[in-house]
């Protein structure tokens, strides 16, 4: 009876996802998105054999990290660059699913070979094992395919899941998760990022599972420990409370405003990167600002006691500007997406954002334990602008992010302990 429910659990999985996979290749007339996931597949087989044939030495071990978008490669990256540093002779085959990930990081310099990976079934995923030959495999996050980590299990090739995340409306803990189970049940060892997930995994019988953290953390923690040294955004900022705000977009900006130009803030000073730093844009926001402010690109020391606020006119210095701040204002919380909230976390600061913020994880930690708050009107704003100016107020906030940190930094080295025996070729224990 087992074996028949199983067969038909395969049997549905397979014509779900061939449909989903047709439903892409229709897309792809009119989506470019799909057009990139499409073309991007075409001849994927024969040009990733050839690479790693032309580039993988005799003997030389590969680690095959599978990513299924920018998201979890942020997550992954921590680990293919430490790796790297441990064992500066791997081969290290990086691969997407997306090509929101693929297009942005298909010339990552640590990675020896980037590509998609071919759509899930039985073939494909043994033809894709035979080509790479991998020593390891690491699924990061989301990522499940049942032929791939099937044909893993079945050539003994270890699996790990690395910062995983379970809620319990999932398929695995429902009685019709039997195939999703089994998907589990291929990995050698699970790490999770916090006790809720490792709980709902005890609570079906699996038990190579460790909670890990979040390898993100490690990463900003580490940026935040080197930060760009800044000597006239120092001087702008002087002994001011200062506010930064980060990524933002015209609807963050326009809850912004009204408090750039109240009184009540007047001892404040702020820096505003938005996300987009085109002209026209920029030009937009400066036409806007009722007060003393100076671009960045045009900073001199002579000016900067007078101004208020700092206008961030280009990209790549945002993660280093948090070192100045108070607190930060998080843009994308009133669209789809609510960006990195982690980088000014790194410096233990006390977070607002906007109120579309449920999908992330960190951000929903963040507002339950009153170190970031969620506002969607400008009094709600002021309000908590004004908590924040409260010394004890926002070293309490302060001290709660600090906290998340340090229960999700080192999931970077938990998982290089499990990878150790492997690529020290010591000996290997499988799952059943």
């Amino acid at each position: 009876m087992k074996s028949i429910t199983n067969t038909l659990s395969v049997f549905v999985y397979n014509l779900l996802t061939q449909a989903y996979f047709l439903g892409i290749k229709l897309a792809a007339n009119w989506n470019d998105k799909a057009k990139l996931w499409v073309n991007g597949r075409v001849g994927v087989f024969e040009k990733m054999t050839h690479a790693i044939k032309s580039q993988r030495a005799d003997n030389q071990q590969l680690v095959w990290m599978h990513c299924a978008s920018l998201g979890e490669f942020e997550q992954g990256r921590t680990v293919i660059e430490a790796l790297k540093r441990e064992h500066p002779g791997i081969f290290v085959l990086l691969t997407f699913f997306s090509p929101s990930g693929y297009e942005i990081r298909k010339n990552y310099e640590n990675a020896d070979a980037v590509y998609y990976l071919p759509a899930d079934s039985k073939s494909n995923a043994i033809q894709f094992l035979e080509a790479v030959q991998p020593d390891v495999a690491i699924f990061v996050k989301y990522e499940f395919w049942y032929h791939y980590l099937r044909q893993l299990h079945g050539r003994k090739i270890p699996s790990l899941l690395i910062a995983a995340t379970f809620r319990p409306n999932q398929p695995f803990f429902k009685w019709y998760g039997s195939l999703h189970r089994a998907m589990l049940a291929s990995f050698d060892k699970i790490l999770v990022q916090d006790e809720k997930s490792l709980k709902l995994l005890l609570n079906i019988g699996f038990q190579h599972v460790q909670v890990a953290g979040d390898s993100r953390v490690d990463r900003v923690l580490e940026i935040a420990a080197k930060p760009i040294d800044l000597p006239l955004v120092k001087e702008f900022c002087g002994d001011s409370p200062v506010l930064v705000c980060g990524s933002t977009w015209p609807a963050d900006e326009a809850l912004l405003y009204p408090i750039f130009e109240d009184e009540k803030f007047r001892d404040w000073k702020f820096i505003l990167a938005p996300h987009d730093v085109q002209h026209s844009h920029i030009q937009a926001i400066e036409q806007r600002l009722a007060i003393a402010y100076v671009l960045m690109s045009k900073m001199s020391s002579s000016k900067l006691k007078d101004e208020r606020l700092l206008l961030v006119d280009n990209i790549g210095l945002l993660s280093s500007l948090y070192q100045f701040g108070t607190a930060a204002y998080v843009g994308g919380g009133f669209g789809k997406a609510l960006h990195n909230t982690l980088e000014p976390a790194a410096y233990r600061l006390p977070l607002l954002f906007g109120p579309n913020f449920k999908k992330f994880e960190e951000a929903c930690w963040f507002v339950g334990h009153k170190a970031a708050f969620a506002v969607s009107k400008v009094e709600e704003l002021k309000s908590k602008l004004q908590d924040l100016s409260n010394m004890d107020f926002s070293k309490t906030a302060s001290t709660t992010v600090a906290q998340f940190l340090q229960s999700q930094a080192g999931a970077t080295k938990l998982v290089l302990d499990e990878l150790a025996p492997i690529l020290n070729n010591q000996i290997r224990v499988y799952s059943d």
